[in-house]
């Protein structure tokens, strides 16, 4: 018996979104729009993994939490969340979930006042990406379609989380990269001009760059630019050399 044409449609969309080539912010909304589809719920929350800390980090909500974002760490193990992490299991509470033995509140989420809990791992190949969380202000009594749907879900965007959060990272050691060949430029500029060390043409960069307040790339780029300019006078006018 095939499921229902919401669920096919359901499906349908995370294969297209698990095959694509979404950013990794893009992906969140895509997993808090495709889990409020699926459960109706009142609040939905995704958590990513940090191996560095082996924590889990507030990364995207349905309600909005602009100070938590980012900020509000749980470690595995913690609470029902950390038992999710810790496990790669499901927990699903139809009521009072705040009473389970495993429940620890956080006082910032409204979320932890709410009756009913499902909170499912993203994986990709057995390991941890990070949990999905959805809550309900009443009783819910959550079916087996709904928390297959929501499980095959962590399955399948684990992946594609896994490999969105490759890219972003790659595409960070990029620009850090091309930074550094900036500021070296840079720097070398103010060795020969003003006669310094390698080192004191760095500090100076660096003291200018938090004087002004602007990032050291943007100023290494100015000074570059400056050179550049210095040049064409130059060629214009054989005085100036």
């Amino acid at each position: 018996m095939e499921p229902p044409t919401s669920q096919v449609a359901i499906l349908q969309k995370i294969s297209s979104i698990v095959a694509s080539q979404r950013s990794l912010d893009e992906m969140l909304g895509e997993i808090i729009g495709l889990t409020v589809q699926v459960t109706d719920c009142d609040a939905c929350l995704v958590y990513l993994f940090d191996h560095d800390t082996n924590e889990i980090v507030l990364q995207a909500s349905q309600v909005p939490h602009a100070s938590e974002i980012g900020t509000l760490r749980i470690k595995v193990g913690e609470g029902i969340t950390g038992w999710v992490a810790e496990h790669r299991s499901v927990v699903a509470l139809s009521t009072q979930a705040f009473d389970d033995a495993r429940f620890k509140r956080f006082p910032i989420l409204v979320e932890d006042t709410y009756s009913a809990f499902l909170s499912v791992p993203l994986v990709s190949s057995g390991e941890l990406i990070g949990v999905i969380n959805v809550h309900h202000r009443d009783v819910h009594n959550h079916s087996k379609d709904e928390i297959s749907l929501v499980s095959f879900m962590g399955e399948q965007m684990g992946t594609a989380i896994g490999k969105a959060k490759l890219l972003e990272q790659n595409a960070k050691l990029q620009r850090m990269l091309e930074e550094r060949k900036v500021v070296e430029r840079a720097k070398g500029l103010l060795q020969r001009r003003h006669n310094l060390s390698e080192e004191e043409a760095y500090l100076q960069l660096r003291n200018e760059s938090r004087r002004l307040r602007r990032p050291m790339k943007e100023l290494a780029e100015a000074i570059i630019f400056a050179e550049e300019l210095n040049k064409r006078a130059s060629l214009n006018d054989p005085s100036l050399k």
